[in-house]
């Protein structure tokens, strides 16, 4: 597999890789032949120069450019750069990735492996990496499965994953890793007290539901993760502009990247009673659509005013955690593709969270730079807290103004979570608009490595 490293039969003589900063040292093996062939070639050591070395009519090793600090500090996965510019074999990293670089170097070439190919040939992974000394192989390989998984879900187009697909491949994730699936579905939702997931999904041929997977031991610490599952966003009755309507088949991101973390701690076996929730529905029109100015009732009791049926994922959202928090995790997640407003301030690489658990942010903060899995904390910011308060409800879905939306989105979110005091939600983007290094242009998983880390970390 594209995202496994290579096994022993694949080859015997890897291909030595070395890494050389921009103005170094070569290796010491290299020849004076070979140093000649990278002058003549005008080897300067820059990020992602490739030089191949040559032993008559093989390859003898490869140099790739590792650049100055300043250079690597503008990007990550640099050695992913490298990958994707080597010819067809099996390679090892011999020398030149520091120590504390190693695993997200290693990772990044993995995940540059990643092939959407569903639809047509995505063409065949060329360089296969040799599991390097010093790394948690197991760990690695978690990671990008996950990471594929992600990707899969995302790039598949509504046609084939609507929430029917989608609970498909809740259930066959659960399956593999023998953990029990129940799903709340249609008008069930209604008897089981989820108004805001049926309301928002009654529109679609495809009845709403919500997933919900347990998974380890029941003694252990627990972590519940709640994936935003909109798994096409029309905008309903506030339909969106066939602009803003080009990418909605991600609005199921937030799922996409909760189902890869679970792959993550369950693959992993890690000592938690986990629980992942996913409010699986497509917000469609149809005469049954939910409608501007409509008050919905939640699970939690709380009334809503809806003033933006776009804003419908805190709606599914704000139900599904409120089941999680009757439980009160000890750590409860939330992952969503929410709004535009977060992609206004920090860009699609810079998701950002929410808390008020000044410990967990420490905790992600930290597990994000060492993951190279970017994460900004930005404030529930109290004062905001009247802008959701309409009158005639309880709270507005979509405050007017367009001000600090994100921000607003967050506070709304976090009137249904009362038990739980390690809560933390996230506002992913899911896409990657232009291909980068390890990181191809289409679905992305986003903030998973970091809140693997996270959880590896509080429990031990």
């Amino acid at each position: 597999m594209a995202d496994r490293f290579a096994n022993t039969a694949q080859s015997t003589q890897p291909i030595p890789v070395h890494a050389v900063g921009k103005g170094g040292d070569y290796p010491a093996d290299i020849t004076a032949t070979q140093r000649d062939w990278l002058k003549a070639t005008g080897f300067s050591g820059a990020l992602g120069e490739v030089s191949l070395l040559p032993d008559g009519g093989a390859i003898a090793a490869v140099l790739v450019g590792w650049g100055t600090t300043a250079t690597r500090a503008r990007g990550r996965f640099h050695l992913a750069i490298a990958a994707q510019k080597l010819p067809v074999g099996v390679y090892r990293i011999a020398s030149g990735i520091p120590d504390e670089d190693l695993e997200n170097e290693v990772l990044g070439w993995l995940m540059s492996n990643y092939r959407f190919s569903k639809y047509r040939d995505a063409g065949a992974v060329k360089a296969i990496l040799s599991a390097p000394d010093g790394i948690d192989v197991k760990r690695v390989e978690a990671m990008v499965e996950g990471d594929a998984l992600a990707r899969d879900l995302i790039n598949t187009p509504a046609s084939d994953m609507g929430p029917d697909a989608l609970e498909a491949a809740f259930r066959a994730l659960g399956e593999q890793h023998g953990a029990e699936v129940s799903v709340i579905k249609g008008a069930a939702l209604l008897t089981e007290n989820l108004p805001l997931i049926h309301a928002v999904g009654r529109a679609s041929d495809q009845a709403p539901r919500l997933l919900d997977m347990r998974w380890g031991d029941l003694g252990a610490p627990t972590v519940t993760l709640v994936g935003k599952g909109v798994c096409f966003d029309t905008g309903g009755l506030n339909i969106k502009p066939g602009a803003s309507m080009g990418l909605m088949k991600k609005d199921m991101g937030g799922s996409a990247n909760v189902m890869a973390l679970a792959h993550m701690v369950m693959a992993l076996k890690l000592p938690v009673r986990l629980r992942v929730l996913v409010p699986a529905v497509e917000n469609s029109v149809s005469a049954g659509a939910f409608r501007p100015q409509d008050i919905l009732n939640s699970r939690k009791g709380l009334t809503v005013e809806v003033n933006n049926t776009d804003a419908e994922g805190r709606l599914v959202l704000a139900d599904a955690l409120a089941v999680a928090d009757e439980e009160t995790p000890d750590l409860l997640l939330c992952l969503a593709t929410l709004t535009g407003a977060a992609r206004v301030a920090l860009g699609p690489d810079l998701p950002p969270f929410y808390t008020d658990n000044d410990e967990l942010a420490a905790d992600i903060g930290t597990a994000a730079d060492r993951s190279a899995d970017p994460l900004w904390r930005m404030p529930f910011w109290d004062p905001y807290e009247p802008n959701l308060e309409p009158g005639i409800a309880d709270l507005d879905n979509a405050p007017a103004g367009g001000m600090a939306g994100s921000i607003n989105a967050a506070l709304f979110l976090r009137r249904f979570v009362e038990n739980s005091s390690a809560f933390a939600h996230f506002d992913i983007y899911g896409w990657t608009p232009v291909a980068k290094p390890a990181r191809s242009k289409g679905g992305a998983c986003q903030s998973a490595r970091a809140l693997l880390a996270v959880i590896e970390k509080r429990v031990g």
